[in-house]
């Protein structure tokens, strides 16, 4: 049943599967690693093509990598190393960062997957809030991965500088295009959360363009993707305590899964962007399903996008 699962999905879904590649010597980080996530599902594939793989989750990443290396052969298993990692709070950024840099582990791919979408069923009025007071999906999804990917560059400048390939590949959603240019300066809606996901989305398009353009030159490459509609935790913890919704859809999941790709195949797009030749990709660019695909006009603001780059260095810098 499983296999005729799948085959379902793959027509429905229509997969466009990743190049399988080499990738022995490299070294990638993967952000949001959680069972059934598109991060394992990327560890996974990316460490069984022989990569050395860092995997990050809130908490208790070493059942995580406990979980990887039970679907691995035992010749990969050295190659994983585990971190927790809660991009809500500053403190465990610069944290995880320390514990990195004292494996003294170099890094060529940096993997931006970790990302909450939360109140699916829009019943919050005004914004949840971090603990240091900002809305909760633009401090996760936007500012979190933005201080990490800042504070990484140094490393994949250097690995850049030995191969000519460190790349930054970030997955943000079509639900970017809810986002609004002005609204990263001045509230211009009531507030909503999916508008507010959006938000964070289209900050991370923004920072894509922006390492393109501060840092292809130095011989990294950025790009941001959409994965498609994929089966995971994540709509789970966005109808979290809505009742008799959470439990409708709990009850018709395997109806779902039909009609939406698993976690493996949503990881191609992300896996095509972090090991495809760089020949055949386009650094800043926006993909889907494999292809280069046109982002939100919004997206396309250089100033906005320097602007979002000028004020997370000033931000990290200033809370560091």
């Amino acid at each position: 049943m499983s296999g005729l699962l799948r085959r379902i999905q793959g027509i429905i879904g229509g997969i466009n599967m990743a190049e399988p590649i080499d990738l022995e010597c490299r070294h990638f980080i993967v952000t949001g690693c959680a069972l059934g996530s598109l991060g394992f599902a990327t560890a996974l594939q990316l460490l069984a093509q022989g990569a050395v793989v860092s995997i990050t989750v809130r908490k208790n990443s070493e059942a995580i990598a406990a979980a990887l290396r039970e679907q691995l052969a035992a010749r990969f298993h050295q190659n994983i190393h585990a971190f927790d990692l809660d991009l809500s709070q500053f403190s465990s950024v610069e944290t995880f960062l320390r514990a990195y840099e004292a494996k003294a582990l170099p890094l060529d791919v940096l993997i931006n997957n970790a990302g909450i979408h939360l109140d699916l069923m829009s019943r919050w009025t005004s914004p949840q809030r971090s603990a240091d007071g900002f809305e909760i999906q633009w401090r996760v999804n936007y500012l979190g991965t933005a201080h990490l990917t800042y504070r990484l560059l140094p490393l994949l400048k250097t690995s850049a500088a030995i191969s000519g390939d460190s790349r930054v590949v970030t997955v943000v959603s079509q639900l970017h295009s809810k986002g609004l240019n002005a609204e990263f300066f001045t509230p211009q809606r009531p507030y909503n959360s999916w508008n507010a996901y959006g938000q964070s989305k289209l900050g991370l398009v923004h920072l894509t363009r922006s390492i393109d353009a501060h840092f292809a030159q130095h011989g990294i490459s950025s790009y941001c993707l959409h994965p498609g509609a994929v089966y995971t935790n994540v709509a789970g913890k966005g109808l979290a305590g809505t009742g008799i919704i959470e439990k409708v859809r709990s009850a018709l999941a395997p109806i779902e899964k039909l009609f939406l790709k698993t976690a493996s195949q949503g990881a191609q797009t992300q896996i095509h962007c972090a090991t495809a030749d760089k020949a055949i990709l386009s650094s800043g660019g926006y993909y889907c399903d494999r292809q280069l695909s046109a982002a939100s006009a919004e997206a396309d603001d250089a100033d906005v996008a320097e602007h979002l780059w000028l004020d997370v260095q000033r931000w990290v810098t200033e809370t560091s």
